[in-house]
């Protein structure tokens, strides 16, 4: 018995050898590491901490713009044809709206009054020309606007710039006198008006035309 307890002794002051040991290691062991980062830190040459991911960007929908219309031009019109009732004319630009000057414009084909809007403008584009079915006039300028009174609703317009063509769709044909069509050029919207003329200025019924924009595009020179 006395062995026994003498053996136990034994093992108990061994574990505590071992265990004062195992303190003195671990303290020597944290002073050599933290000692090692401290000259590595004044020395710089410890690497940087791991950043943490950025969040994706969140881009509202209110924050992107959704026009990508281009900007509206606004172009002379230089030429009009009405495929329906074989209509194909030039169209004058004059830049003063004085009768005797808009009547020797009226003698080159139509005419677009210089007040009026432009093709790419919000408003009223107002184009006249004469008309005439008298066999014995031989200037084609006299029978430019012929046959606008047979058009219908739906029918199609087109006017062009120097390099673009405006699609318009009848919306109206009405004869009224000239005395009393009063023609507004300012417009919701983009309107095209046509309206005859056998001489301006004089007092005589005539058709007027009117159509809405659709859509325009480029056109190849």
């Amino acid at each position: 018995m006395e062995r026994i307890i003498e053996a136990m002794a034994r093992l108990i002051q061994a574990g505590k050898r071992i265990y004062a040991r195992k303190l003195s290691f671990l303290g020597l062991f944290a002073i050599a590491f933290f000692g090692s980062v401290s000259i590595l830190g004044a020395l710089g040459l410890l690497p940087d901490a791991p950043q943490a991911p950025s969040a994706p960007a969140i881009v509202s929908e209110d924050s992107v713009s959704t026009n990508t219309a281009s900007p509206l031009i606004a172009e002379l019109p230089v030429r009009i044809e009405i495929p329906k009732i074989k209509l194909a004319a030039p169209i004058m630009n004059p830049a003063t709206t004085d009768i005797a000057a808009l009547d020797a414009e009226l003698l080159k084909g139509a005419v677009h009054y210089p007040t009026s809007a432009k093709l790419g403008e919000t408003g009223n584009i107002l184009l006249f020309g004469h008309s005439s079915y008298l066999p014995i006039v031989g200037n084609r300028a006299y029978k430019t606007f012929n046959g606008i009174q047979k058009l219908a609703a739906g029918d199609v317009v087109t006017v062009y710039s120097s390099d673009t063509a405006y699609t318009y769709r009848v919306r109206t044909v009405a004869k009224e006198s000239a005395s009393d069509a009063l023609i507004p050029l300012a417009v919701t919207g983009r309107v095209l008006t046509l309206s005859t003329c056998d001489s301006f200025g004089a007092k005589t019924d005539r058709f007027v035309v009117v159509a809405d924009f659709v859509e325009s595009h480029p056109i190849s020179i």
